[in-house]
């Protein structure tokens, strides 16, 4: 059980240099941690006109396989699925749906025991077919 909180407060570290760096860019913070009904989007920004479905992906190390890509089509499908439910809420609430403009965007970082973490920004990670 230990090690499970641990690894959440690790990934929590990651979520809020994730979300500096992206403020850094421009964007502006909607939702963290955004739960729907099949799931939790890491962080939600507003870059323009767009709103910004982030996935967060953090690792100790990049040795064996890149953090992005444990983005797999499950979780590509479930942040689409996400999208749609969050855009159907601001629809409700009186945003024009057809306005609402969506992208996927990954953001990977390798945070070594003691190092300096490195943050990798992939925007557009992944279209909505």
């Amino acid at each position: 059980m230990l090690r499970g909180v641990r690894n959440r407060l690790f990934g929590d570290r990651g979520e809020r240099l994730a979300e500096r760096h992206l403020r850094r860019l421009g964007m502006t913070l909607v939702a963290r941690q955004w739960h729907g009904r099949v799931g939790e989007v890491d962080l939600i920004m507003r870059d323009g006109h767009a709103y910004v479905f982030v996935e967060v992906k953090t690792r100790r190390s990049a040795v064996g396989s890149r953090p992005e890509e444990a983005v797999g089509r499950d979780k590509q499908r479930t942040l689409l699925r996400l999208a749609n439910e969050w855009a159907a809420l601001r629809a409700r609430r009186g945003e024009d749906r057809d306005a609402i403009a969506v992208r996927f965007d990954v953001v990977a970082v390798v945070w070594p025991e003691g190092g300096r973490p490195e943050v990798k920004h992939i925007r557009g990670a992944f279209d909505a077919s």
